[in-house]
């Protein structure tokens, strides 16, 4: 936990928590003396301006107590609440940094957990360690010496009440303990299943496996619950036995402190005070006790943070970052490049080599687990190469700056997301400076003008992954906020595979006859022959190799690979496709 609070707290903040909490404990402990005084001085000899001078002291220390509670609360709620704050920024920073070999060791759902619910633990930790971690030593140990102080002959109470103390809340702490820690990864597996189930509704409902998604989720949410049961009401015996505890102390207190009063070797009030400090020895232990039950929750809060935290991508910007050529020709090359995922035993692609330049177009075909989206993530580098090299404007990717890279390559994924917000606010993603104008014609080469029309314009509202909009919708979206981005590459990785052959037709053509796109270099993978025919360059891939390479017309009279494909999606008498 202090590693993690290192750097993200102030520490001029907690050392001024730990100054008031300070004078707040002194305060309280100067209380009990004060009663004392009063009883044996002022009430036993009837001295009343003795009680009203002590009386007025006892108000000074009091308000004293009260001023310092108040800026010690504040602080440490000021702290603890920033450290939230920097560790949930440091946490999505790092996640918006990884590569996708690190998105694919950490779970969304236990990233979302890690984020929300440890986050809480530090801080409602962090909170209590500013406030009872802090008192509860001091006065533990200041209550103790002004009690022996009081009466010695009474001393021996604590001997008996403390250890019974402490093996009663060890014992309970030692049950409650790894309930608690598993309460963090129930967490985990609860926010996985309701996560999987809100976003697989869809097809939860077509396949009827309503009952089934809700037996998951119920015994999710029962393990989680049974959990908590049982965590929560093994604490709960800890008050009623420190109750018991205490309450037979003070018992012990007036038993024994009576016949000392009886026999003259103990005053009153000395009683009163020595009854009054035994219970803050009391409560001092009680308050460890509830900090050593909220600590190993957040230790592995902490942990699980900083598991995130400590994550590295090995994909990061070079040392010295090759030199951006403004007039650079704009073009993309694949080297002998072999690529393997972690852990694979086998590579998922071989000896992928080709070259373009501006103003062409690469289709990549090929059955499905052939390998396509993953060359073309290699692209902007979201994995690095094991073998060969990826150039973009003859530049390798490795040596190029991610972000300047990234701004080079425009890419619209298989899946097409949309953030909540208007259309303009989407498209805008592509190129904040853009112009209405430029939003206007990337929508009308995206086959996209006519439906954003009737919803209201740019400014028509999106939500939540674009759920108001039907799928082929929201891949011509997703393309002209592509296409809004003046980038050296346009990557449309099966980015027209919900759209009719009359519509991808027509876009296709739109991207032909766009000068900005004319001088870039285009990227399409497709299932559909009718797709990548008019490519420049066509990549056949299986299996993760390169088997064929050339024009529609080549590939149709050598490639094997290619003209199965064909006869799988050509009715016969249509082979020739025009």
């Amino acid at each position: 936990m202090l590693k993690i609070a290192r750097g993200r707290i102030s520490s001029w903040a907690v050392l001024g928590a730990v100054f008031f909490m300070i004078i707040q404990v002194i305060a309280n402990l100067n209380l009990p003396s004060l009663t004392s005084d009063i009883v044996n001085n002022g009430v036993a000899k009837g001295n009343i301006g003795y009680i009203w001078r002590i009386g007025f002291e006892m108000i000074a220390f009091s308000l004293l107590s009260v001023g310092a509670a108040v800026v010690n609360v504040l602080l440490a709620a000021r702290s603890s609440q920033k450290l939230g704050q920097n560790l949930r920024s440091d946490i999505y920073r790092k996640v918006m940094n990884f590569s996708n070999d690190e998105f694919d060791q950490v779970e969304t759902s236990s990233l979302i957990t890690r984020t929300t619910n440890d986050v809480v633990q530090i801080q409602n930790v962090t909170m209590m360690a500013l406030r009872m971690m802090i008192m509860a030593p001091i006065m533990l140990v200041g209550a103790s010496f002004l009690a022996y102080n009081k009466s010695p002959q009474l001393s021996w109470i604590f001997v008996v009440a403390i250890p019974v103390l402490v093996l009663c809340i060890g014992l309970i702490m030692g049950l409650a303990i790894p309930l608690f820690r598993a309460m963090q990864t129930k967490t985990d597996r609860l926010n996985l299943v309701f996560r999987e189930g809100l976003t697989g509704v869809r097809v939860i409902r077509a396949f009827r496996q309503d009952r089934f998604e809700q037996d998951r989720f119920e015994a999710a949410n029962q393990d989680y619950t049974q959990n908590s049961i049982k965590v929560n009401t093994i604490v709960a015996f800890a008050f009623p036995v420190m109750t018991l505890i205490m309450s037979g102390t003070n018992i012990a207190i007036v038993w024994f402190g009576g016949q000392l009063i009886s026999s003259q070797t103990m005053q009153v009030g000395n009683m009163i005070a020595f009854m009054t400090y035994a219970m803050q020895v009391l409560m001092s232990f009680m308050m460890l006790a509830m900090i050593m039950a909220f600590l190993p929750r957040a230790a592995a809060s902490a942990t699980r943070i900083q598991e995130v935290l400590s994550l590295e991508s090995h994909i990061t910007d070079p040392k010295e970052a090759a030199a951006q050529v403004a007039e650079a020709p704009k073009a993309l090359a694949f080297d002998h490049v072999d690529f393997r995922y972690q852990q694979a035993e086998q590579t998922a692609l071989t000896d992928i080599d080709f070259n373009v330049h501006a103003g062409q177009t690469v289709a990549i075909i090929g059955g499905t687990g052939s390998g396509k989206t993953t060359l073309v993530n290699l692209i902007p580098r979201f994995f690095d190469v094991e073998k060969g090299t990826v150039k973009v404007n003859d530049v390798d990717v490795r040596q190029q700056n991610l972000h300047q890279l990234h701004g080079e390559v425009a890419m619209v994924p298989q899946k097409a997301t949309l953030f909540t917000g208007t259309i303009r606010d989407n498209l805008k993603f592509g190129n904040a400076d853009a112009t209405d104008d430029d939003l206007w014609q990337a929508l009308a080469i995206a086959q996209s003008s006519d439906f954003v029309k009737e919803e209201g314009g740019l400014d028509a509202h999106v939500e939540q992954g674009g759920d108001n909009f039907s799928g082929g919708q929201k891949q011509r979206l997703a393309i002209a906020r592509a296409l809004v981005k003046q980038a050296s590459v346009y990557v449309f990785d099966d980015s027209f595979s919900a759209l009719d052959f009359k519509t991808d037709a027509a876009l296709r053509a739109q991207l032909r006859a766009d000068q900005q796109i004319q001088q870039s270099v285009v990227v399409i993978v497709a299932q559909r022959i009718a797709t990548v025919a008019d490519a420049d360059l066509i990549l056949v891939l299986d299996n993760g190799k390169l088997v064929g390479k050339g024009t529609h017309d080549e590939l149709r009279a050598n490639n094997v690979v290619y003209q199965e494909i064909m006869k799988s999606q050509l009715r016969e008498g249509e082979a020739a496709l025009s």
